[in-house]
């Protein structure tokens, strides 16, 4: 049996017409199209979510909300190294590169779905916090606002975990921790605002993840294209573009909100009140009467002067600074230890009343919030300002 010159020699791609050439460098891919598509298909098939994301998920947003209701940040890390593969934000990236619209929204409704899931997860431990509350949820506002730290976080576990995904010889968990821990954060922080109430979380967390989404879907397909993949239609190019753009609007409008790295909410700022002024009234001067011209003195009435009553003075306000340890800020409570009113973050200037109340050693102070609501403080939390004196 005689080969065909085909198969004895190979295709040399110096040879190839300048169309598949420029095909086969861009993409990693065989050249030949179906071994391509097959490639394709794998990697398609190993970033679709399956029920185990689905399951997974939620059980992931359930031990984040416990983390966050606790403040623990070992529970936090647990919920995340208990998330599923992202592999649906892979699947993005890469329905994003090859020009796939069916499997771009394909991979979005189940990272959608999933995190969905993970939201519900903390709402189910904030209808608990609605009721019971033992921490201060530092951990939850911090996770509700953008973070350097978070960031970088995210881009490296997108990067880590599309390049481990491609390459079928290795294991992508690690690299999804990560990323999970980036993206399923700030949507149990937002499902467990919406459910307890605590301000500054809900929808926050959920737009926060929206934009780590967004970038992480970017980062994993630049990674694509440094391993040589390329968009092979306009499509592809198109809708790469489209949510680039789309990430750095949400993120620009967070930061002009005032939720930029390491930033604050913008609180209502207290309108200073007039402060009344004395004004002194006229005194009476008595004038001596010119001496007569008789030696015989002249019985001259006295004028008596007038008392004016001068106003009582009023206590003086006594105002103080939220100053606490955390970013996020203190909450006011309607009694020491009780349900939480609102949180403040730093530097709230607070009014300080006098009634004072110790409960298992903490002192407690009641206070008047900018808002005008009244609750009780923490007085550690507290930092007293000087007041200036009025000329």
């Amino acid at each position: 049996m005689s080969l065909s010159q085909t198969e004895l020699h190979p295709e040399d791609p110096d040879r190839l017409p300048p169309a598949r050439r420029r095909r086969a460098h861009r993409l990693l891919a065989p050249l030949d199209e179906d071994e391509r598509a097959a490639f394709l298909d794998e990697v398609a098939h190993r970033a679709s979510p399956s029920f185990d994301f689905f399951l997974f998920s939620l059980l992931a947003g359930v031990v984040i909300g416990t983390g966050l209701l606790f403040d623990a940040p070992a529970v936090l890390l647990l919920g995340a190294l208990l998330a599923p593969l992202m592999a649906p934000v892979a699947g993005v990236a890469l329905g994003m590169v090859i020009g796939s619209g069916a499997f771009f929204l394909r991979s979005l409704v189940g990272q959608l779905i999933g995190g969905a899931l993970v939201s519900a997860g903390g709402a189910a431990l904030g209808l608990l916090g609605r009721y019971w509350l033992p921490a201060d949820l530092s951990l939850a506002h911090y996770h509700a606002q953008l973070s350097l730290a978070n960031f970088l976080l995210l881009a490296v576990g997108a990067v880590f975990t599309v390049a481990t995904l491609v390459d079928g010889d290795r294991n992508p968990a690690l690299p999804s921790v990560a990323l999970a821990y980036a993206l399923y954060l700030p949507l149990a922080s937002g499902g467990f605002g919406l459910a307890s109430g605590v301000p500054h979380l809900w929808p926050d967390g959920v737009v926060i993840f929206v934009v780590y989404l967004a970038w992480g879907a970017m980062f994993g397909a630049l990674t694509l294209a440094l391993l040589g993949f390329r968009p092979q239609t306009l499509f592809g190019y198109t809708l790469g573009g489209a949510v680039a753009l789309f990430g750095v609007i949400i993120m620009i409008g967070i930061s002009g909100a005032g939720a930029v790295f390491g930033g604050r909410i913008g609180l209502p700022t207290p309108i200073p009140s007039t402060t009344a002024t004395i004004t002194p009234s006229p005194s009476l001067t008595l004038t001596p009467l010119p001496p007569t011209g008789t030696s015989t003195p002249t019985r001259t009435s006295t004028v008596t002067p007038t008392i004016t009553r001068s106003p009582t003075p009023t206590a003086t306000p006594v105002y103080a600074v939220v100053q606490a340890i955390e970013a996020s800020g203190a909450v006011l409570r309607s009694e020491p230890g009780g349900p939480i009113v609102q949180s403040y973050m730093n530097g709230a200037l607070m009014q300080v009343l006098p009634e004072t109340q110790e409960l298992d050693g903490v002192l407690w102070v009641r206070v008047i919030a900018p808002d005008g609501k009244t609750g009780w403080m923490v007085q550690s939390l507290l930092l007293a300002v000087t007041p200036t004196p009025t000329p």
